[in-house]
């Protein structure tokens, strides 16, 4: 090998070694420079993540949380610094701002399924916070489109997996549910149509009766929606509930347990062995009120409430919109290929009050002489049909 060729191996190897040591300089004083914050995951439910040091995102380095589900550090969603468009600037029109959250990302968690359990899937774009995954599918399925469910202009799904609607009246108080030891009432707002005969109607509220105890559950009024601020009311016997806003942070009393999903605006709330309750505030978009030709203006998105039930020892005597479905003998009044069938039942449903167990097929009576009796709907296990257009339901 001649003295030129080791010269210029040498000379390359030194440059060589001059950059690596730049570099790594470089990225050093880079890592110094964003000053990546730790973060902790505080929900103690992850005990795989719970207390796990992290660090922020470089994209983020000061301004992120923990997913514990997922255990992995987030930037926080960033609203405009910038001030929103005035009225003069929209031509008189108030602005109105909506932003809408994230989609969440949900497992299976039932082990009778090895096939589905703990896979991960992401929910529809439909119902980006409010989905669970149907295990017998092995797929994500809105809340709204599961047996239980009372969503929207109010869509029901009863408990033989049929769909219907109950428009009721605005500014009044219907039975949901009606039986020995619980009955569920829901106050409906609403927007009357110049061409239409009936209002259009959602669920604003819902009082719970239980062992002789009251739990509310409410959307306060709201003129601009943001997902990260809080439209929540729950009372407990006629006091205050405050949750922290926190994923997992829950309220316990002897009867029962109330959880929030996420920081805001979504809820759990379960009486072992009676019932448990998802509701989730959602606003009417604009998208929705140009779409169902609802007319929302700007002075009011009308929050609402989307819910769904789970009931664990209801009697074959149950009563109430949707309760009925759920009763022994129960003969559904849904005429079949009808796109949109209504129930009718004002009347019957109608209450004097939302804590008032007062509808003229009211059952309640409380924690006292209370009937044991299933209904046969109790050990239905259901799930989305084949084709999307159903519920599948299974002994």
């Amino acid at each position: 090998m001649s003295i030129n060729l080791l010269l210029f191996l040498l000379v390359a190897a030194v440059v060589a070694a001059t950059a690596t040591i730049e570099f790594d300089t470089e990225l050093k004083v880079v890592k110094h420079k964003l000053k990546l914050k730790k973060v902790h995951c505080k929900d103690k439910s992850f005990a795989h993540c719970y207390h796990k040091q992290l660090h922020c995102p470089a994209s983020c380095p000061r301004d992120c949380v923990v997913d514990c589900k997922n255990c992995r550090p987030v930037c926080k969603a960033v609203l405009p610094k910038f001030p929103p468009p005035t009225a003069s600037i929209l031509g008189g029109r108030k602005p109105r701002i909506v932003v809408m959250p994230s989609a969440e990302v949900v497992r299976c968690n039932d082990t009778r399924y090895p096939g589905c359990y703990y896979k991960e899937f992401t929910c529809p774009a439909s119902c980006p916070r409010t989905c669970e995954v149907d295990c017998v599918s092995c797929g994500p399925v809105c809340s709204c489109d599961r047996p239980g469910a009372v969503c929207q202009d109010p869509r029901f799904i009863g408990g033989d997996g049929l769909k219907f609607f109950f428009h009721g009246k605005k500014d009044r108080d219907f039975c949901l549910v009606t039986d020995s030891n619980l009955h569920i009432n829901a106050h409906f707002i609403g927007k009357r149509n110049e061409n239409m005969t009936r209002d259009f109607t959602w669920v604003q509220a819902v009082a719970i009766l239980f062992n002789d105890h009251q739990v509310y559950v409410g959307a306060k009024k709201t003129v601009f929606w943001n997902e990260e601020i809080n439209r929540l009311e729950i009372t407990y016997d006629g006091e205050a509930v405050h949750l922290p806003e926190l994923p997992g942070a829950s309220w316990t009393s002897s009867d029962v347990v109330i959880t929030r999903v996420h920081n805001t605006n979504d809820i759990v709330i379960e009486a072992q062995g009676n019932f448990k309750i998802k509701a989730a505030v959602v606003p009417i978009t604009r998208k929705d009120s140009i779409v169902h030709k609802y007319g929302i203006t700007d002075e009011d998105c009308f929050a609402h409430l989307d819910l769904s039930f789970k009931f664990y020892s209801l009697t074959g005597n149950v009563n109430g919109v949707l309760g009925q479905t759920y009763a022994t003998n129960y003969v559904s009044r849904i005429k079949k290929g009808v796109q949109m069938p209504v129930l009718g039942g004002n009347k019957e449903f109608s209450t004097s009050g939302l804590f008032e167990p007062d509808c003229e097929v009211a059952r309640y009576v409380g924690s006292n002489n209370v009937v044991s009796e299933r209904s046969e709907f109790d050990d239905l296990h259901c799930g989305t049909s084949g084709d999307g257009h159903g519920v599948l339901c299974k002994r």
